[in-house]
């Protein structure tokens, strides 16, 4: 008999997330996948998944789910009220509810159920691509979610203990971007001595940030060039963008820095309004 659970409510946003498409992006296709890989990645650990196992990633909390049979569950990444199994992967029995409120640190929680959420690839991956339309659609109320067979043994943790997404200033750090001679000596200052804001503009596309505007050094324009997770990218505006995982594969605005790849985790959990700085990356701490 097939396992399952059934969504009595998604949230603001639910997907379905797992390591994404790598290696098609000359196709025209990219990665997706979790905005945030390390909190995933540990959700699966938690409750005996393989490695690449599909789970939900919920935005703002709110999810509500109803169990349809006995299955082990974890939450990672944010951390919302009502929450019973942060880190800390608990039975759900048949009948009852998992129901997450508001996050009170982060932005985006991992819903990892034991046996992985069962759907049919698309390229390789059960991942929702908001920006491309791929894989599945948006979790809705009254989804039926089947569930893989377990394969692995459970891990034996009764509590990963993680910290918590950072709360107020954040702070990550960068190299130098393939067209970071495109813009003025000031610019570079203020990019690396000042805060920007995150706007409630951001998405899983990409951090839209607010701050001192980066001004470029001359009037060209660039050719479509390939796009990158981290890439801090900058429209005419001046105002810089930080793309996630839904980014584009290609863009013609000006990348001036790549932002840390671990660090990008950290950028997928900030909440709008939380302020971001940049340092170079010999610096960070």
């Amino acid at each position: 008999m097939t396992r399952s659970v059934v969504v009595l409510s998604p949230g603001p946003l639910c997907t379905v997330q797992d390591e994404g498409r790598p290696g098609l992006a000359q196709t025209g296709v990219g990665r997706s996948g979790a905005c945030d890989r390390e909190a995933y990645r540990l959700a699966n650990r938690l409750v005996g998944n393989p490695a690449g196992a599909a789970v939900l990633e919920v935005t703002f909390g709110g999810l509500v789910l109803l169990a349809k049979h006995d299955v082990v569950v974890v939450t990672t990444g944010a951390r919302c009220s009502g929450a019973r199994v942060h880190n800390s992967p608990a039975l759900l029995r048949n009948g009852e509810q998992l129901a997450l409120g508001v996050p009170t640190a982060g932005l985006r929680t991992y819903v990892a159920l034991r046996g992985g959420i069962d759907l049919p690839p698309v390229l390789g991956s059960r991942s929702t691509d908001l920006l491309a339309g791929l894989g599945p659609a948006q979790v809705a109320a009254g989804d039926v979610l089947s569930l893989g067979v377990p394969t692995g043994p459970m891990p034996g943790v009764d509590l990963a203990p993680v910290a918590d997404p950072e709360f107020g200033d954040v702070q990550v750090a960068v190299t130098e971007g393939p067209r970071w001679g495109w813009f003025t000596e000031a610019a570079h200052a203020a990019l690396l001595g000042s805060a920007y804001t995150m706007t409630s503009q951001s998405n899983r596309i990409g951090l839209r940030l607010d701050g001192v505007a980066l001004q470029r050094a001359g009037a060209g324009e660039l050719p479509t060039e390939g796009m990158t997770r981290g890439a801090l990218q900058v429209p005419s505006s001046g105002q810089p963008v930080l793309f996630l995982a839904d980014h584009p594969v290609t863009g013609g605005y000006p990348v001036v820095a790549y932002v840390d790849d671990d660090d990008v985790d950290r950028c997928g959990q900030l909440q709008p309004g939380q302020r971001l700085s940049f340092v170079r990356s010999r610096q960070k701490p």
